[in-house]
């Protein structure tokens, strides 16, 4: 296969979760979870249930989102909205508009229950979709 067929190539991402959040509207929410993000839950899909037995209280993970109200046309944005900083390629920016709009959130583990984490300091809007969940890595040894 070449590298202009690979360009082509379709692939699907399921969602595996969804975001209960009091966060509703972008303009509420803060550019990090450190700036005042609320604590959420993240509710699962009964099909990943296994993939979630052994994530617990305490536990620090990443939460891989798909920004789904993204554009994704974007390719150039003034950092934090600040238009006193000149225009930067999304790549080098933590903005939600990007060709393909993942978002990377660093939280704890508050609460487990059943299929629902209670998760601290998630700047996702209410009813984002989760596509992936990932252990913040110590010594990479132990996974």
């Amino acid at each position: 296969m070449t590298t202009d067929e690979q360009s082509t190539e379709a692939f699907v991402m399921q969602p595996i979760a969804r975001v209960e959040s009091s966060l509703r509207e972008l303009a509420d929410a803060p550019r990090q979870g450190d700036e005042g993000a609320p604590d959420a839950w993240v509710v699962f899909d009964k099909s990943v249930r296994e993939a979630l037995a052994d994530v617990k209280v305490g536990d620090e993970v990443i939460l891989i989102s798909w920004f789904d109200r993204a554009d994704r046309a974007v390719q150039k944005v003034h950092p934090r909205s600040d238009p006193t900083r000149p225009p930067t390629g999304v790549f080098s920016t933590r903005s939600p508009d990007r060709p393909n709009p993942l978002g990377l959130h660093r939280v704890t583990v508050l609460a487990v229950d059943n299929l629902r984490l209670h998760v601290n300091n998630l700047e996702a809007l209410h009813g984002t979709p989760i596509v992936d969940v990932k252990p913040v890595l110590g010594d990479v040894s132990d996974r």
